[in-house]
């Protein structure tokens, strides 16, 4: 009786599930967009049909597949399929795992598959109580991540398995996967009589910014919001659409990968002297909660780094720009910012005096700290002058600028010329 129950539960439970877990493809037929990795005749493709897998990392943004691509990947595989979620599991969910793992092995033959979602979440203690299960052969496994597996996955496990970038979905791809629930009789609204308005189709295909998770549950709150019609048909407008995605959430981790990139951005596009992309990429950081005080660090350290002194006002305008933001804060900051960040990309750029600082370090690094021409040292005893000691210096205010010349550098670097006065551009 009791299965019969189970049974009667599981199927209601997989009926009234959330229509993003309804439509999750089955086979790699089904999967839409990344055709790079699963299309025909892709590395991934071919080792899963011939069911020799290999351990791997899947590197992608949010509803981009991930946790897909490993259900269809245990779909198709004649492995057994084990997942631990990186948030709430540990050590000991580990083990217990693998001690099953082992034993299916030794009596049956049959490999695990071990998925962890969100492997980013389990630190270096974790993922190397991992590493000799890999390295053994008890567990393939297939990570899911947002962030960059370069800085999140331990060196050793990274080199034991291969890295799987996913991209964020195109618009295209979201409309043929919105479409596809539309049609669905089985698990989508097929069945329903449900259309999509063309422009209500476009808001949630944009809106989504390449998640197929958002833009499938912005369908489905529509559809439920929608009144039907005397027919019975249900047809989704734009103001419906636009309410279903009215709080849609700007994909920016402060401490990830999307905060390298974005910041990156932001520095070259000042440095290539193109206001409006450094404004918008201002506005994505600002948007997504980073910290305004950060933007302003890195706007000073550009004013000597890129701008240098082709432009004297650049540096004192960035700390300035800096304190204001300190003083100021959220919301009227961002007018600081956003009126030195444009004063900086629309600036004079001069890296020559950054440029010079790097050589002369390096030179500092390799030649064992050089002696200093005696003629430049201090003499404040009669024991230095009988040395030598700043005999023959030429007090420079004394002496015209070509009387006056005489050798600063060490012996060895006396004909280095590190600082290169930056060539006038063409207008």
């Amino acid at each position: 009786m009791a299965d019969l129950f189970d049974a009667k539960l599981e199927k209601d439970l997989s009926r009234n599930a959330p229509l993003a877990d309804r439509m999750r493809p089955r086979s790699f037929d089904e999967f839409i967009g990344q055709d790079e990795m699963v299309g025909k005749n892709t590395i991934l493709r071919r080792a899963v049909e011939n069911d020799e897998l290999f351990s791997m990392i899947l590197w992608g943004p949010p509803g981009s597949g991930k946790t897909t691509l490993a259900s269809i990947v245990a779909n198709l595989t004649k492995s057994s399929f084990m997942q631990l979620s990186g948030v709430d599991s540990g050590k000991e969910d580990l083990r217990r795992l693998v001690r099953a793992a082992a034993e299916s092995r030794k009596l049956h033959g049959t490999r695990t598959i071990l998925f962890i979602d969100e492997i980013h979440r389990w630190n270096k203690a974790q993922q190397d109580a991992l590493l000799p299960y890999v390295e053994q052969g008890i567990v393939t496994l297939i990570g899911a991540t947002t962030e960059n597996p370069s800085f999140e996955v331990i060196s050793p496990l990274l080199s034991r398995a291969r890295v799987m970038v996913l991209k964020r979905l195109e618009s295209e791809d979201l409309g043929k996967i919105v479409q596809q629930a539309v049609d669905d009789k089985e698990r989508g609204y097929g069945a329903q009589r449900v259309a999509v308005e063309p422009k209500a189709m476009r808001l949630i295909t944009t809106v989504a910014n390449g998640d197929a998770r958002i833009a499938l549950n912005a369908l489905e709150i529509s559809v439920k919001a929608t009144k039907p019609d005397a027919k019975g048909a249900r047809k989704v407008m734009l103001a419906m659409a636009a309410e279903s995605l009215q709080h849609r959430p700007l994909m920016y981790d402060k401490k990830g990968d999307e905060h390298y990139q974005v910041i990156s951005a932001f520095i070259k596009s000042m440095r290539g002297s193109n206001p409006d992309a450094t404004v918008y990429y201002l506005g994505r950081m600002l948007e997504g909660g980073e910290d305004p005080l950060f933007v302003a660090r890195r706007m000073v350290v550009f004013a000597s780094e890129d701008v240098g002194i082709a432009d004297a006002h650049a540096l004192p305008l960035a700390i300035a720009c800096m304190q204001a933001v300190d003083l100021v804060g959220l919301p009227e900051c961002r007018i600081n910012l956003s009126h030195v960040a444009v004063y900086l990309a629309e600036a004079r750029k001069s890296n020559a005096t950054y440029v010079a600082f790097s050589e002369a370090v390096e030179d500092v690094k390799s030649t064992l700290n050089e002696p200093v021409p005696l003629h430049l040292r201090n003499a404040p005893t009669d024991l230095m002058k009988e040395l030598g000691y700043h005999k023959g210096y030429k007090y420079s205010h004394d002496f015209a600028p070509d009387e006056g010349r005489q050798q600063y550098l060490p012996d060895a670097l006396k004909d280095k010329h590190y600082y290169r006065k930056p060539k006038e551009k063409a207008t």
